[in-house]
């Protein structure tokens, strides 16, 4: 492999990864707070701990779910961690895309009969995944 091929692969990798920051930025959730984001994060944890024990959720949920949850654990991200505001975002916006596809293929009330958190936490979750 010479440097023109290598040069080329890098600068296309780059772009993807510009790319995918970009998406990353449009789809994340606005109007939330990060204080508002940690406060439901566990009764998230839950809620799709429930989902992926129940059967009578589809397959196709329950595999996201499982990739979003290696995606979490993932110590490999699209933005490190370590850099301020936007560290997180990735996993964020992540989260919430998978869980806008859920609820897409479950429905709002499919959420809510599964919800084990305040009635305020779960008003919070469904402005942060907005309308479709």
């Amino acid at each position: 492999m010479d440097w023109r091929t290598l040069a080329v692969f890098l600068a296309g990798l780059l772009a993807v990864w510009a790319l995918l920051i970009g998406l990353l930025w449009i789809f994340r959730p606005r109007d939330v707070g990060l204080r508002e984001l940690l406060r439901v994060i566990p009764d998230v944890v839950r809620l799709i701990r429930r989902l992926l024990g129940d059967r009578t959720v589809p397959m196709g949920p329950k595999i996201a779910l499982a990739v979003l949850l290696v995606w979490l654990i993932s110590p490999i991200d699209l933005i490190p961690e370590f850099i301020p505001i936007l560290g997180p975002v990735d996993d964020v916006v992540v989260a919430v895309l998978v869980l806008r596809y859920v609820r897409r293929k479950i429905g709002l009330e499919g959420l809510r009969s599964r919800w084990s958190g305040t009635p305020e936490g779960f008003a919070l979750l469904t402005d942060i995944l907005g309308s479709d």
